[in-house]
């Protein structure tokens, strides 16, 4: 991307979408396009529509979305496919209209099969049942990567899709109804330390396995596969390592100084029983992570503590 080049960037406020547009502004990008939910609702085709009219913007990255944590994606399921599918089409559709130099479409590690074997591979997409508490959002989310394929084989558009792993970082979500585990555990910690509180009750059994990746490097591997790579085909991205809930939960009772008991309730589901991508392709492309996940959760917690996670 030419350095004074127009760049929209959709959920800029979001985790992802903050971190993207940090990065670009250290490598000297300032050429931006930026709207708010307030003062453009991407749900509404008709205002995206005009937005692309009236911007023209040369490079997308759409990073916005609704999202959540096991509980909000099971009890607002309507609203999770909803949005998701409205958001991304008119963005990608209005790309396409609008010439768009390229687009990336950021999804999920959920669009793959619940039962998929581990580590995941790209080419797992498809080949079984999604996990029943975050389906519809896994369905919208495969959508715009059909979508992506779609526009680049009909049409010669240069959309490419890339699926991260769990996030966490600068700008996360910490509220405990609807948050994803890592920045949850995090807030849960904290306060019982603070408040002296003797044990931290944690949903479900502590077995699942899961993978984190700072935003910082997922905003990094972003731009690298947007000078990069060129492809029909999805992309991981992600460190290639994981670890248990229970070994999670241990790390952030230690960062936090948390020297209470931990309490597993068993009666709050597990979710999927492991989530590991298998990142040789993004290795192959040429990038690789740097953030340690301990080192990357001290450096969130000592920036988010002293506000109370505000």
């Amino acid at each position: 991307m030419e350095k004074g080049a127009k760049i929209y960037i959709a959920g800029h406020r979001g985790m992802v979408g903050s971190a993207i547009l940090r990065k670009l502004e250290t490598l000297g990008y300032s050429n931006f396009v930026l709207k708010r939910s307030n003062e453009l609702d991407l749900r509404n085709q008709a205002e995206v529509a005009s937005f692309f009219s009236t911007e023209k913007p040369e490079y997308v990255f759409l990073a916005a979305a609704k999202v959540g944590g096991i509980q909000a994606n099971n009890i607002y399921r309507a609203d999770f496919i909803y949005e998701n599918l409205m958001i991304q089409s008119n963005v990608i559709h209005q790309s396409f209209v609008h010439s768009v130099k390229k687009l990336m479409f950021l999804g999920s590690s959920c669009i793959y099969p619940k039962m998929a074997p581990q580590p995941l591979k790209e080419e797992y997409l498809l080949t079984g049942l999604l996990e029943s508490t975050n389906e519809p959002y896994a369905i919208a989310k495969i959508a715009g990567i059909k979508m992506c394929e779609s526009y680049r084989l009909q049409y010669g558009c240069d959309f490419i899709s890339v699926m991260p792993t769990n996030l966490y970082g600068p700008n996360d979500n910490y509220d405990l109804n609807n948050s994803h585990v890592l920045p949850a555990l995090l807030r849960k910690f904290h306060e019982a330390k603070v408040s002296g509180a003797q044990n931290v009750t944690v949903w479900g059994s502590g077995s699942p396995k899961r993978e984190f990746l700072h935003a910082d490097d997922l905003a990094e591997a972003c731009l690298y596969l947007m000078e990069n790579y060129s492809e029909p085909g999805l992309v991981n991205i992600g460190s290639g390592v994981d670890l248990s809930i229970k070994e999670l939960a241990e790390m952030i009772a230690r960062i936090t100084e948390f020297e209470g008991q931990i309490i597993w309730d068993s009666s709050k589901p597990d979710g999927t029983p492991r989530k590991l991508m298998d990142v040789g392709k993004l290795h192959q492309v040429g990038w690789h992570h740097k953030i340690e996940l301990e080192d990357g959760i001290r450096s969130v917690y000592e920036a988010v503590k002293e506000n109370s996670f505000a």
